[in-house]
């Protein structure tokens, strides 16, 4: 067994390996697209999802390390607007147990704990102090 291994892993040596965004992504569509092809019985569709699986494999096997990256960089950030929906605090879920204020001097976000009535807050960037109701 550990022949094998030695084996696969000096075949994978100085290969890109893909395990970022855009294979994980490029492995969803496949699934998908497959799934629906199932369901719809679509040609086209069954066709996108092997076009989906040999893109990734060829991302697995290729050499050229820095292009994948790039690649995986440019997908990266051509997703941010629709990954930036999905995090947690950025569509407005809220912290239970803490509330941010900004500093109304500087503009520094400070995190203190909720349900301490007002509260003497104090910037860590500026040391301006303000009172907030917590």
């Amino acid at each position: 067994m550990s022949d094998w291994r030695e084996r696969l892993s000096k075949f994978m040596e100085g290969r890109y390996g893909g395990n970022d965004t855009l294979n994980k992504w490029l492995l969803g569509a496949f699934l998908i697209f497959l799934l629906l092809a199932i369901i719809l019985e679509s040609g086209i569709l069954n066709l996108l999802a092997i076009a989906a699986l040999i893109y990734s494999y060829f991302r697995i096997f290729s050499r050229n390390i820095s292009k994948r990256t790039a690649e995986n960089q440019k997908f990266y950030e051509w997703t941010q607007p629709i990954r930036h929906i999905f995090t947690k605090n950025a569509n407005g879920a809220k912290d239970r147990t803490h509330r941010i204020f900004q500093c109304p001097q500087c503009g520094q976000k400070v995190r203190v704990p909720k349900g301490r009535g007002k509260i003497q807050i104090t910037c860590p960037k500026c040391r301006h102090e303000f009172t907030k109701r917590s």
